[in-house]
């Protein structure tokens, strides 16, 4: 099977101060850090240009429900964003199931030596990334269990 380039993935974790952001490759298979966007009201629009700019197919957005897999006030943000995003976006938008990729995220950086202080800009992106793989990850099982049939 012959892999062609796509347009790329973008997903987004939402925080209530900072949004990060992260985007796939052109095979959609590997999620890389892309920004950290500023929770404010120019975030949509930001949001928008690196859609434009980057012809991204759709977007991944995280949701963060309760351990027992209710919603809670954070999740219920996200969904309010999310309709926002709908109606300025020439792309879908999906949301996806984020428990846990901030605390992952963490680990991750505090594993690789880093300090809490210094993270502080980049873990929101880290976590945006850690969403799009599990995203990216599971599409990729789903499309290799159908052609396995």
């Amino acid at each position: 099977m012959t892999q062609c380039a796509m347009n790329p993935i973008l997903a987004l974790d939402f925080g209530r101060a900072r949004i990060g952001a992260a985007i796939s490759d052109e095979l959609q298979l590997l999620a890389h850090p892309l920004e950290t966007i500023p929770a404010n009201g120019q975030a949509p629009s930001r949001i928008a240009e690196i859609v434009r700019e980057r012809k991204v197919d759709h977007v991944v957005a995280g949701v963060p429900r309760r351990m027992n897999g209710q919603m809670g006030t954070a999740a219920t943000e996200v969904l309010q964003f999310v309709e926002k995003l709908r109606a300025i976006l020439p792309c879908p938008v999906v949301t996806w199931d984020e428990r846990l990729t901030t605390v992952a995220a963490h680990r991750a950086l505090r594993d690789a030596g880093k300090k809490m202080r210094d993270t502080r800009g980049y873990i929101d992106q880290v976590a945006a990334q850690m969403i799009l793989q599990s995203y990216l990850d599971r599409r990729a099982a789903n499309v290799g269990s159908k052609s396995d049939q």
